[in-house]
């Protein structure tokens, strides 16, 4: 064994804990990044960046569609060859980490390749080599598609997200288990591309955690877009002969697909990383923290194994409390009633603070509004693809929004608008005193304002 001093050990180097390393070491600590996979994580590898880059392209074939009737004729023809190139000139030449891995050293950072787990308070063994902390460790190892334990499954070439998004050629038809925003995202990127597409969800909807009317309207959306939904239903087994997946469903009903992608949420491994030696509940879903990010003495935890939610803006909004702290300035205590989220499925569903039903659940005298955003001027204008509405939940006791939801062509960019109202908690009565631009997708906001009885 080898044994290294250093200041500041991040376990896992995903998006929140390469910012906190690289801040770190450039501050003058020495710092030691653990990281067993690629230097950035999950999001610009196999999640958010090129999973985007696969939606762009699928728009971009939805509205070449929508062009009779509002400029002309016209005849699409898709290839998925450029994506799945492009995908990988931005994964820097098929998944190679070289850039970030450079980025991270040359600022002073020193990168142990290997599983790493807390071996004892402030220490940190990967492989052969033990870490002595002097200041901090930080938490950073994120989360793993989680696999069902459906009979017949396991063995079987199933997808999880990550080999979706490796896809060199789109296949001929596909289930997708799970209508989370991952299964619903890559659900309409491969219909889009010409794959008859079957999606699973337990749940009576689609998009559980968000609005009833978010996971109505994309069921309507993918209804039109020949994507099969079954909802309130389960797998009970799972059998591939080499060439197709055959689902059993709990209705008695079964389902075909040449691929099978399982996007059934993530989980964290807090026993794999040593959690319990710091006196973290190994059988908990998440680390607790407190409102400066500590998890016990000399340990921080940010990113999604804190279960505030798995984003990589969270991850990097708890880094920058976390470094701050770990440095001894002062900085504002973390906040969770305002975290934004968006589903980037046409149209975007963007959401931010509690739903109707959380708000309800938490005693607050809720009023809501749904103001249709085809029935904007901009919606009108927009036309074909113009679905959308934009949700209010108003905590009539303050007189503030204690939640949103901004679904539409532009809905994730609406949001930003929304975000900032619930995170300020600027009064109702505030907001419908602005002056909207128009005509605008936001401007459907006013109207929803001014059907908000309070």
């Amino acid at each position: 064994m080898t044994v290294h001093d250093m200041d500041v050990v991040v376990l896992g180097m995903g998006p929140g804990g390469e910012d906190a390393a690289e801040r770190l070491a450039a501050a003058g600590l020495s710092v030691a990044g653990v990281e067993a996979r690629l230097v950035g994580g999950e999001c610009p590898y196999w999640g958010c960046v090129p999973s985007k880059m696969m939606i762009r392209a699928a728009d971009l074939l939805a509205e070449g569609r929508r062009i009779p009737g509002l400029a002309g004729r016209s005849q699409i023809h898709p290839d998925w060859a450029p994506v799945a190139q492009r995908i990988r000139e931005e994964a820097t030449d098929d998944w190679d980490d070289k850039v970030a891995v450079d980025r991270f050293t040359g600022q002073g950072g020193t990168l142990f390749r290997g599983h790493g787990a807390i071996t004892a308070p402030g220490e940190v063994t990967v492989g052969g080599d033990v870490l002595r902390v002097r200041r901090a460790i930080i938490i950073n190892t994120g989360t793993h598609p989680f696999v069902p334990p459906i009979e017949g499954l396991a063995g079987t070439p199933y997808w999880t997200n990550r080999e979706a998004i490796e896809a060199t050629e789109v296949p001929a038809s596909l289930v997708v288990l799970g209508g989370g925003p991952i299964g619903a995202e890559l659900s309409q990127v491969f219909a889009r591309f010409g794959t008859r597409v079957t999606v699973i969800e337990e749940s009576g909807r689609l998009l559980p955690p968000e609005e009833p009317e978010a996971g109505a309207l994309l069921a309507e959306v993918f209804g039109r877009d020949g994507i099969e939904v079954r909802t309130g239903t389960t797998v009970r087994a799972v059998r591939h002969d080499g060439m197709v997946f055959t689902l059993a469903l709990s209705d008695g009903t079964e389902v075909t697909g040449d691929a099978l992608l399982v996007a059934t949420g993530r989980r964290t491994d807090l026993p794999g990383i040593g959690a319990g030696v710091v006196g973290v509940d190994e059988s908990a879903h998440a680390i607790p923290v407190d409102d400066h990010l500590r998890a016990a003495p000399g340990v921080w935890a940010i990113g999604d194994v804190t279960g505030h939610g798995a984003f990589t803006h969270m991850s990097m909004y708890q880094a920058n409390i976390a470094v701050h702290d770990i440095l001894g300035e002062e900085v504002s205590p973390a906040e969770y009633h305002a975290v934004p989220r968006v589903t980037f499925t046409d149209p975007e569903i963007g959401s931010v603070g509690l739903s109707e039903a959380q708000a309800r659940e938490r005693g607050l005298g809720v009023r809501t509004s749904c103001y249709p955003v085809p029935k904007s001027t901009r919606g009108w204008i927009h036309k074909a693809g113009n679905d959308g509405f934009i949700k209010l939940v108003a905590d009539a006791g303050q007189g503030i929004l204690a939640g949103a939801s901004s679904a539409g062509p532009a809905g994730g960019e609406v949001l930003s608008m929304l975000a900032l109202a619930v995170h300020a908690r600027v009064p109702v009565r505030r907001l419908r005193e602005m002056i909207y631009a128009y005509p605008t997708f936001h401007r459907a906001i006013e109207a929803a304002l001014q059907e908000l009885a309070l």
